[in-house]
């Protein structure tokens, strides 16, 4: 299975088209509304709740963005929908609520965020939502598990790996040695069988995305574009970018 073309065909717009200075906060509703208005894909985060939900959000805490504290893991869908986004009305959303509210005008780039302990509620949840959703939708993780979870439980959904060319920074220095090797390179490709490969654009080129483009035919995407420099760099090794802090020209 090959990564549809639509999915590379526009800019995929990073949490949603959001705007702090005009009140649009990433990954809340009118984030995907403007995103929608400008025909552009969604990327978005997903976390589990405590009873199970698939929660559109970035942060593994609350607090960033949203009002509330502790561990989205540690509260229910109910209480999360209750909590608004800092200085506006508007609150979190399911997965299945921005699936409704996309209603399948624009591709979905969903990612499920991770705690590689192996648990995989998650992914069940997405499947359950994507197997009643008509629209365009791709699922990605950074976490290789993960995305071995969606071929396995979603056989049929086109999937990616998040990656970069090396983990060494303070936000992966959560993982052991093993975990973060096992990330490099790309090398549990023929285990995952990505369909195409989103790759932070600071390390952009590098040998693993270029043979996965060039040699097994998976897209590109560089994430996550910003300025003018890695907008080209996007263009010249990638095959299209995901964006924020900026609107492309149609």
């Amino acid at each position: 299975m090959r990564a549809p073309d639509w999915l590379t065909a526009r800019p995929v717009a990073h949490r949603g088209l959001h705007d702090i200075a005009r009140g649009v906060v990433e990954n809340m509703p009118a984030a995907a509304r403007a995103a929608v208005a400008g025909d552009f894909a969604i990327e978005c985060d997903i976390q589990l709740s405590a009873d199970g939900e698939a929660m559109v959000h970035h942060d593994h805490e609350l607090g960033r963005l949203t009002e509330g504290s502790g561990y989205l893991i540690e509260k229910t869908a109910a209480e999360l929908k209750e909590l608004s986004f800092k200085n506006t009305d508007e609150r979190m959303m399911t997965l299945a609520d921005l699936c409704g509210l996309v209603a399948g005008r624009v591709p979905l780039v969903i990612e499920v965020k991770s705690y590689f302990n192996g648990d995989r509620r998650l992914v069940k949840r997405m499947a359950e939502v994507l197997s009643s959703y008509s629209g365009p939708a791709v699922g990605m993780s950074f976490d290789p598990d993960q995305v071995l979870a969606l071929r396995e439980t979603m056989p049929n959904l086109t999937r990616g790996i998040v990656a970069q060319r090396t983990y060494e920074d303070g936000y992966w220095e959560k993982l052991t040695r093993a975990q973060r090797d096992s990330m490099l390179h790309l090398r549990h490709g023929f285990q995952t069988r990505p369909h195409f490969v989103a790759f932070w654009v600071n390390q952009l080129p590098a040998p693993a995305p270029w043979i996965a483009r060039n040699v097994f035919g998976c897209p590109l995407l560089a994430w996550t574009v910003r300025t003018p420099e890695q907008r080209q760099a996007a263009g010249r090794y990638a095959d299209q970018m995901i964006f924020e802090g900026f609107t492309p020209e149609a």
